[in-house]
């Protein structure tokens, strides 16, 4: 892909201003102004408002997927600052690109999409309903049956023919990883079963996402330790993994973890309480002095366009997460003050003095810039506000998005569990990996944590 650059984007390398971020991370009104300045900048990058350009696309470099959890931000950015702006454009960008099913398979996204780019706009769906985000028009798709469509299909793609079930990475035969099956796509699964759960009441969504838990710790996506790791190849039956942790991986599945708390008592509370602490206590790799990064890529400066962008979603989650599971609070606080205090430091470059970089431990700018970095440092820096907002609301307490359980389904009926066990003969077996998987599966990592 050819990195854009236009106007705006080539003058931040232009100069480097010491203007930056002014953020005090205890006063509401600084972390709001540090928001709306870091927002701005953000969609500054964002062609889908123009004549001629697509709703709901970033422009190259950035892929689709990237879109989605952009919007899934800024639905975040209203409902911590209560500030209008964007919405208009959230709620057109989310309705274009809801494909004609209204399950976020567009055409002109679906031959390459795969499992978790779906996953991402189907969370911020999600977002949208339990946020009370504004509701489309009676006449559009509805963010509650969006979230649902997506949960639902995806349910239909549950794959028993190898490593007990999982889903696959990529959802058509064609696509290059088609025989991955990774912690993102499955992490988003049970993030999405869970939150859809909490909403409807409805068991079901619970009984997918104990079930999701269960296998990516069967094959062990998710380690004894808590440990997440990036993916495992099915021509193997999930025997080998490929050691690389990341941040967002991380976050889906603590959110997933948090609502399930949430919603279970006695000892099975106490099974979730148990990971939730097991999931922020391996996440101490991604922090260096209680500054986030990304421990995979940032040292060596080979992060990518996507990757970029992974910081923010740990932030998103982890700060969520504190009021689902409240007794978290005091084991992120940190994390989350020092890294957003290192954030708005970062965002001290470009011409206008505000563009955010990649690194925050570094204390300035280090030069780079793009949706993602905006991206990370806003939801970081918003999600401070956390105490000073509602939690999620459900269908009993005030939701008022209207669902569909049979959307994504082509019918009437819905998805039923799983009902494989997976065994030892599940894992044996042998297969051909792509090249790029197996770098990671035998390459290994230096910084993974033992």
């Amino acid at each position: 892909m050819k990195i854009r650059i236009n106007t705006i984007a080539g003058a931040l390398l232009a100069a480097q201003s010491t203007i930056a971020i002014d953020l005090v991370t205890t006063d509401p009104n600084s972390i709001k102004t540090a928001a709306s300045t870091i927002a701005h900048g953000m969609m500054s990058y964002y062609t889908g408002n123009l004549t001629g350009g697509t709703p709901g696309l970033l422009p190259g470099p950035y892929y689709w997927w990237e879109a989605g959890a952009m919007w899934g931000a800024l639905i975040d950015y209203w409902y911590y600052t209560g500030d209008t702006t964007y919405n208009d454009e959230v709620s057109q960008a989310l309705l274009f690109q809801t494909g004609p099913d209204n399950d976020f398979m567009p055409p002109n996204q679906t031959k390459s999409e795969g499992n978790d780019d779906q996953g991402f706009w189907g969370m911020a769906a999600m977002s949208a309903a339990e946020l009370k985000f504004p509701n489309p028009p009676s006449t559009e798709p509805q963010w509650l049956a969006l979230a649902q469509a997506v949960f639902n299909s995806q349910a239909l793609r549950w794959d028993n023919t190898s490593c007990g079930g999982g889903l696959k990475w990529q959802i058509f035969t064609f696509n290059n990883g088609y025989n991955y099956k990774n912690a993102i796509s499955n992490g988003c699964f049970f993030n999405l079963a869970s939150r859809l759960g909490y909403y409807t009441k409805n068991q079901t969504y619970f009984d997918w996402a104990d079930r999701m838990w269960d296998w990516v710790t069967e094959v062990s996506l998710v380690s004894p330790t808590y440990q997440i790791f990036d993916g495992t190849d099915d021509n193997l039956n999930c025997s080998q993994l490929n050691h690389l942790q990341w941040t967002y991986n991380a976050g889906v599945y603590l959110l997933g973890a948090s609502v399930m708390w949430n919603q279970t008592n006695g000892t099975a509370q106490q099974v979730w309480e148990g990971r939730i602490k097991g999931i922020i206590t391996a996440s101490s790799v991604f922090f260096h002095n209680n500054v986030m990064y990304e421990v995979a890529c940032e040292p060596s400066n080979n992060c990518n366009t996507d990757q970029q962008s992974f910081k923010a979603y740990l932030s998103r989650w982890m700060a969520a997460s504190t009021k689902l599971a409240p007794f978290i609070t005091d084991l992120v606080d940190t994390y989350l003050s020092d890294s957003a205090a290192a954030a708005a430091a970062s965002c001290s470059g470009g011409a206008d003095g505000v563009t955010c970089g990649t690194k925050w431990t570094t204390g300035t700018w280090d030069g780079t810039y793009g949706v993602g970095q905006q991206m990370n440092a806003l939801e970081i820096i918003q999600g401070l506000l956390i105490d000073q907002v509602q939690g999620p609301v459900s269908n009993e307490t005030g939701g008022t998005s209207t669902g569909n359980p049979s959307a994504g389904t082509g019918g009437d009926t819905r998805p039923g569990a799983p009902t494989s066990v997976i065994t030892t003969g599940d894992k044996a077996g042998a297969g051909i990996l792509t090249a790029i998987i197996l770098v990671g599966l035998l390459g290994g990592a230096w910084w993974m944590v033992a």
